[in-house]
């Protein structure tokens, strides 16, 4: 292993957010978005899933590039690319499922033993998990590579509960959100950090995805009937306000640091 995998990469700092309340409410509502987007763009909008998959794949593409390209995290890039990641996230478990034909029992088992896989291989080069300690360009790759995988496995572990196993949008959302509850008092009662953290992170998933079908879902399909535009284009206000702050707070600190 070289010395850069061990240490801080020249002139980096760390590329991803400190974990507050803030992190995750954007969290929660781009995994939303990334339901709610996806539909709308395939669907309501008449694009198609192809053509969908297509766009916001490069999307994502040039969104990861830029974030790569960065030295330190800078709020709206690293948010737009997880918004992009939820979406593309998204699209592979509906193209698995919807256009393949695969049982979401098998793609919800895939995409856990490829999540581990990930892990596996993170924690053995970099001998860390945690997000706190992403300060070279290959533990960013690594990050990013679980991300995405978090992503489509939540998509596919909520269908999993909601559709084949009928717990419904309501039933689904509560569910999950008692388990990230649960996982919340783990940490705080003293488990560890950053295994807690990544089930947290990989449960928000399923659970804003439930969310986003419960909201945009017809009435008579057990959803509140917000529809896809309404439900999207709330969530990525919210999103947009919450980053123009943090954004505005992270140059207000460094102005602060220079005249220092």
């Amino acid at each position: 292993m070289n010395t850069l995998s061990r240490s801080h990469a020249p002139g980096w700092l760390n590329k991803v957010p400190q974990v507050a309340l803030s992190f995750w409410i954007i969290k929660i509502m781009s995994t939303t978005v990334g339901e709610t987007g996806a539909d709308f763009l395939a669907v309501n909008a008449g694009l198609g899933q192809g053509f969908t998959r297509t766009v916001m794949a490069a999307l994502l593409a040039t969104a990861l590039f830029v974030q790569l390209r960065t030295r330190r995290y800078t709020p709206w890039i690293y948010w737009l690319t997880v918004v992009l990641v939820s979406v593309v996230g998204t699209q592979i478990t509906d193209l698995l499922t919807d256009g393949l034909g695969v049982s979401l029992y098998f793609s919800t088992s895939a995409f856990a033993v490829a999540l581990a896989v990930i892990f596996l291989i993170w924690h053995r080069v970099e001998r860390t998990l945690s997000i706190h300690d992403i300060v070279t360009p290959r533990r960013e790759l690594f990050y990013w590579a679980a991300i995405l995988c978090t992503f489509a496995l939540g998509t596919a572990a909520g269908d999993l509960a909601t559709e084949a196993l009928g717990l419904g949008f309501t039933w689904g959302a509560v569910a999950f959100g008692a388990l990230i509850g649960l996982t919340g008092l783990a940490w705080r009662m003293g488990g560890n950090a950053v295994l807690t953290f990544w089930m947290a992170y990989i449960l928000t998933r399923p659970f804003g995805a439930a969310l986003g079908d419960l909201l945009t879902q017809d009435k008579t399909y057990g959803g509140l009937g917000m529809g896809a535009l309404w439900t999207s284009a709330l969530f990525l206000t919210v999103i947009v306000i919450l980053v123009a702050l943090a954004q505005i707070a992270m140059k207000g600190r460094r102005s602060a640091q220079i005249t220092q």
